[in-house]
């Protein structure tokens, strides 16, 4: 038998490709499946479920801080302390204040997510509802900048019993607004006082804030709460009336008055109604016909 000599630079060499072709062909032979080769191929981990992370129409800017937080499973503050260095795009208005801008919506939270991503996911979605065009041409009709608008649709979250009643209680505030009324409203004194309170005092009327809207005319400095789309939308197209006054007698009945009597009666009822529920009636049921009228809540 003749062997023919091959130089060592001419002989065969099997490529990988060859190798793992020949290493398959011998299970194969050996009656074994491919399904023994699976763990052997790279894995690629299942894609993150996102949580969700609510934030509620009306909520203030510590209430979104500290949702965030608890999501997050943070230290109580981080959020807080986050919001003044993660260069949100406000207004220049806003001062570095996100407050009604932190935008109510549900918001996907995975393990890559900080407080800085989702303040600015909030900042940003609060932007692009204030720029849709409704909202912008109803603001510029009524004279109002972008920031305007939020801190009246934040007063209208606060104020509104219901959805419904949204655009009427914008028309109160536009028709004081007007007039240059005070806008004497609950809702601007319990975010000075960090409360919320169906119960408003004299004193409380009388007490040195930025946020008294019984002393000082015009829009509160900011916004009071985060408000939603609804509220923007009301805040820059309201209900048609001459509306001054306004107070919730009960859960869904909200009673609008155009005189300082009408809306005299409609608290005292307020107030019979409160009575026959044990609750002391309310410690102010509006000012003296000499005084400034209030829409009262």
């Amino acid at each position: 038998m003749r062997h023919e000599y091959l130089p060592p630079q001419r002989r065969s060499r099997l490529t990988r490709r060859g190798r793992l072709a020949l290493f398959l062909g011998t299970l194969l032979g050996l009656g074994l499946g491919a399904a023994v080769l699976i763990p052997l191929l790279p894995t690629q981990p299942p894609p993150e479920k996102p949580r969700q992370l609510l934030i509620p129409e009306g909520w203030r800017a510590p209430q979104v801080y500290a949702a965030v937080d608890r999501e997050l499973k943070l230290p109580a503050g981080s959020t807080k302390a986050a919001a003044r260095t993660s260069g949100l795009a406000l207004p220049a208005e806003a001062k570095g204040n996100p407050e009604g801008f932190l935008f109510p919506a549900t918001y996907p939270v995975t393990a890559k997510s900080t407080p800085a991503t989702l303040l600015t996911f909030m900042v940003r979605t609060a932007n692009q509802k204030l720029a849709t065009r409704a909202v912008t041409d109803g603001g510029k009709a009524h004279g109002m900048t972008p920031y305007q608008t939020a801190t009246l649709a934040s007063i209208i979250e606060a104020e509104a019993d219901s959805p419904a009643d949204m655009g009427k209680v914008a028309r109160v505030v536009h028709n004081r607004l007007a007039r240059s009324m005070p806008l004497q409203m609950d809702s601007t004194l319990n975010y000075a006082l960090n409360r919320t309170t169906v119960d408003t005092t004299l004193a409380d009327t009388r007490i040195d804030h930025p946020f008294n809207t019984y002393e000082r005319q015009g829009l509160p400095p900011t916004p009071i709460d985060n408000p939603g789309l609804r509220a923007m939308a009301a805040a820059v197209a309201p209900t048609p009336g001459d509306w001054l006054f306004f107070v919730t007698v009960k859960p869904g009945d909200t009673r609008f008055s155009a005189t300082y009597e009408e809306h005299k009666k409609h608290v005292a009822e307020f107030n019979r109604l409160r009575a026959a529920a044990g609750t002391p009636p309310r410690a102010r049921a509006g000012p003296p016909p000499a005084e400034p009228p209030r829409p009262g809540r």
